[in-house]
């Protein structure tokens, strides 16, 4: 029913067209929001596509020199040496934040205890080896810390974008209308009340006469 069961008041027309600012407020603010989470979330997607390759060609190239050491010294002994590298890794997370969105930030960090063996009838591809796996799981944890970003970014995009249609859809069209509803009302009544003042007012003319 038009009007909502609002009664027809200057006190409700007052009231419903400060809700009507609000709500036009708070989908501008939300508009803005979902454009700059939707450009994040794109630049991200882009930068994942990217670290995605990085991180296959990594591995390849680190499982490619591991093979290489494999051939050139023997796989018994290349497995020994590989066993006695000794280098401890950490991963930090913290995280930053966009438009209210918590989004990981992973630091991968080692530390190395040399020598893990001795140089002497040892393939350079050793050293090649563990240089490019360190490479390979540093961009691993850059990868996991944008395909999370990714997640939660798509998650808070969708729910804005709920709110967004909501106020768009239901909200603004429905305060809209009880806004013109109670003002065509007041209107109305208005110019009820001037008819009937003009009525007494010729009413008491007449009798004066």
């Amino acid at each position: 029913m038009a009007g909502g069961g609002v009664a027809p008041t200057k006190t409700n027309l007052l009231k419903l067209k400060n809700e009507l600012e609000f709500a036009r407020l708070g989908y501008d603010l939300l508009d803005q929001k979902r454009n700059i989470l939707i450009n994040e979330l794109l630049n991200l997607i882009d930068q994942t596509v990217d670290y995605q390759e990085k991180v296959d060609t990594a591995l390849a190239e680190a499982y490619s020199s591991y093979q290489s050491a494999a051939l050139a010294m023997g796989k018994r002994k290349t497995v020994s040496i590989a066993s006695a590298v000794n280098i401890s890794s950490s991963i930090k997370i913290s995280e930053r934040r966009i438009m209210g969105v918590s989004l990981p930030q992973v630091e991968t960090s080692y530390q190395e205890h040399p020598p893990y063996f001795s140089p002497l009838d040892t393939s350079f591809w050793i050293d090649i080896s563990i240089s490019r796996f360190k490479t390979a799981l540093e961009l691993m944890g850059r990868l996991a810390e944008l395909k999370i970003s990714i997640m939660r970014l798509a998650n808070e995009v969708k729910k804005t974008i709920r709110k967004v249609n909501a106020l768009e859809k239901i909200a603004i069209p429905d305060l809209q209308e009880t806004v013109r509803f109670i003002s065509s009302r007041l209107e109305e009544n208005e110019r009820d009340m001037i008819i009937l003042m003009k009525m007494v007012k010729n009413r008491l003319e007449k009798k004066k006469r």
